[in-house]
């Protein structure tokens, strides 16, 4: 704080030294946990810089970018320092993208380096690009950071299925930490690049968020002012979330790095190995998805679990219905709060406070040096009063300098310095950031405007829905109408009827779903999220089949 109880002003340093800092402050502080086998901040430092110099001896150096093709363990934070201390950029991968995918992801960024876990499916994805843009395949066994019996029984089980690095190009992670030399100083600035992270963006098409160093460590600090009262060095995180998307690298494990707290980290979503280690370890911070939270309330009704542990938790990466917090809540002591952020503003905006000021429905208010206006959807350059809905822009030092090799996208999005979302809101007379949906999604039936995430909290509020999702399907008569997607609680039932019926004293009568089709599980986003795109891309096929059988 300053002399005059202000906050001193954010400053903005290398992703690098969240991790310095706490490794000198803690260095016998637990870092990480993985399904039981621990790491202290001491032992991760030393990792970090050997896997560096490792890093450095393959040819990172300033600038090179470096794939992550992981799923969490420890690998993924070892391995992400390690190349931002090398110089380099982190490029995240989703393990579970097909070939073509990551074929044209790799092309893109220009990764001449991957690393990824010795799983046949990883491997076979990757290893056939060695000479053919990628240099270097660093390949990380799992056995080895398994706790000693696991380890044991996985090798004994599934060692023969594991890729053992062969071949020019093939790296082993024993062999990349293999020196005892410190790496070298690189002259890497805030403003340097840090991480690409790849996006749908506002437009739908993939491409690279650039994340420099100074939005990382800046957006840390925003966290950091936010965060209510913790006690450095004895928070516990659950990294359930998947660190290569952008919620879970920022939050999870740059904010519990800088927080000095032990991460927990599970490699996949298994419900039974969550509780467990819900159980085993008692976590403090739970960030998570609405699909994460419903998860856990469901398992901890059925089995009277206790998670009186659970104090800090910040829901993001879609809307979050107000009965899945209020469960989650009652089953907690916990206050739930929302926030909003995309993969462009690294990624938080917006996040409700910690306490009972929260407003039902809100995303919250902006978080520290941070700008919000909402923009006429019909004239953007008309900066619209509290209460009126239009697109939401955002100024802040944690918004990206730009997509990657897309200058004209980036033209798009970044005006007069501030970051154009694609998403619709309001602001109200207090600041509060109430969001409505996404521009692209938003449906027009007969010429009334529909927002997805209207009609999905009415369908939530219906006892029988345990989750929902709502699209816009073409209609002759009145253009799109309403479609909705719906997975029922356990035990329950209901018709598509008695769901519309409910429905018609919740919602206008052109926001009623015209039809309701009800599934045994939706598809979901790597974060956790419903995939709406995969569900509006199932009913184009639907369509063009109808299409060919009438002809």
């Amino acid at each position: 704080m300053m002399a005059d109880g202000a906050p001193a002003p954010l400053a903005a340093g290398l992703a690098t030294d969240i991790l310095e800092r706490t490794v000198r402050r803690f260095p016998n502080r637990p870092a990480i946990d993985f399904l039981g086998r621990r790491w202290t901040y001491g032992e991760l430092g030393r990792l970090v810089d050997r896997a560096a110099r490792g890093f450095q001896r393959l040819g990172v150096a300033k600038g090179s970018r470096v794939g992550l093709c992981l799923p969490n363990t420890p690998y993924s934070v070892i391995c992400a320092y390690a190349v931002l201390k090398a110089g380099g950029t982190v490029v995240n991968f989703n393990p579970l993208y097909a070939e073509p995918e990551m074929r044209a992801q790799i092309a893109d960024a220009g990764c001449r380096i991957m690393v990824l876990l010795d799983l046949p499916d990883h491997c076979r994805k990757v290893t056939p690009l060695l000479g053919r843009g990628l240099d270097h395949v660093v390949i990380c066994p799992l056995a080895r950071v398994l706790p000693r019996l696991k380890g044991l029984a996985y090798a004994l089980i599934k060692g023969r299925a594991s890729v053992r690095p062969r071949g020019p190009g093939q790296v082993a992670f024993a062999e990349l930490i293999g020196g005892t030399e410190p790496p070298r100083p690189v002259a890497v600035a805030p403003a340097d690049l840090a991480v690409l992270q790849y996006t749908g963006g506002t437009t739908g098409i993939p491409k690279a968020a650039m994340l420099t160093h100074a939005n990382i460590t800046l957006q840390i600090g925003q966290l950091m002012r936010w965060m209510p009262p913790t006690e450095p060095g004895t928070e516990r995180m659950l990294g359930q979330l998947p660190l290569f998307h952008v919620f879970a690298m920022t939050v999870v494990m740059h904010h519990g790095i800088a927080m000095g707290a032990e991460l927990i980290l599970l490699p996949r979503f298994d419900i039974e190995m969550l509780m467990r280690t819900i159980a085993r370890t008692r976590p403090t911070c739970v960030p998570g998805v609405p699909t994460l939270y419903t998860a856990i309330s469901n398992a901890a009704e059925a089995r009277k679990a206790d998670l009186s542990s659970i104090r800090i938790c910040l829901s993001g990466g879609a809307p979050l219905p107000a009965e899945v917090k209020a469960r989650f809540e009652r089953l907690t002591g916990c206050t739930l709060v929302e926030g909003y952020g995309l993969s462009e503003a690294s990624p938080v905006v917006a996040i409700n406070p910690p306490n009972s000021s929260a407003k039902p429905g809100s995303v919250g208010l902006p978080i520290a040096d941070t700008a919000v206006e909402i923009h006429s959807l019909d004239d953007p350059s008309r900066v619209l009063p509290a209460g009126e809905d239009g697109e939401v822009w955002v100024r802040g030092p944690q918004v990206m300098s730009g997509y990657w090799n897309r200058p004209d996208e980036t033209a798009k999005v970044l005006v007069d310095g501030m970051l154009r979302t694609g998403d619709v809101g309001h602001l109200d007379a207090d600041g509060f950031l109430f969001l409505v949906d996404r521009v692209k999604d938003m449906i027009i039936t007969s010429g009334f405007k529909v927002y997805p995430r209207n009609v999905e909290e009415a369908l939530f509020r219906h006892p029988a829905v345990a989750e929902a999702a709502v699209i816009g399907v073409a209609d002759e008569y009145r253009g799109q109408v309403p479609k909705a997607f719906v997975k029922l609680r356990p035990g329950a039932s209901a018709t598509e009827e008695e769901i519309k019926s409910f429905l018609g004293h919740e919602l206008a009568r052109y926001e009623v779903p015209e039809r309701v089709e009800f599934r045994d599980a939706l598809p979901m986003t790597a974060v956790g999220k419903v995939a709406r795109k995969d569900l509006a891309a199932e009913e184009a096929a639907r369509g063009r089949a109808q299409s060919g059988k009438a002809a």
